[in-house]
């Protein structure tokens, strides 16, 4: 029995999120300060790489990433965005709680908190970038 083409493979989860900053160095401090998390590979001024479980969240500078690679290169297309992402990260209502009150013990201002109408609850927050960030429960979707 062959496989067929013309049904597309499941999509099981994503391998990797994106955001971008110009400016890595205050990036890395940030994501160190209050997630806890250090680079798992940094390339200064182009990139920061992060591992969290399964999937990676990569940072890149869009000056740098938008660079064709060199003829010796890894054939990776220039990439990059102009102004701010978005990236949620999973969380249980407990989570929650301590989340809060991290962010509020680092004076990182919570933009916006609320119980979304399908139920579960949300936190908003900004990176030195101005990138969004957000915490939430998986059942603002109707996930687990």
């Amino acid at each position: 029995m062959g496989v067929d083409l013309n049904i597309p493979p499941a999509l099981p989860g994503v391998l990797e999120t994106v955001l971008y900053a110009r400016d890595l160095v205050p990036i890395e401090d940030f994501y160190r300060r209050v997630f806890g998390i250090r680079p798992f590979q940094a390339v200064a001024g182009r990139h920061l790489f992060y591992r969290l479980g399964t999937q990676m969240l990569l940072i890149f500078n869009p000056e740098t990433s938008r660079i064709p690679p060199a003829h010796d290169a890894l054939p990776v297309p220039p990439h990059g965005m102009r102004g701010e992402g978005h990236v949620c990260f999973r969380a249980t209502r407990d989570d929650l709680v301590r989340w809060r009150h991290r962010l509020e013990s680092l004076h990182i201002p919570i933009e916006a908190e609320f119980e979304w109408p399908r139920g579960g609850r949300s936190i908003y927050f900004r990176d030195p970038a101005g990138n969004c960030l957000e915490f939430a429960e998986p059942r603002i979707w109707g996930l687990q």
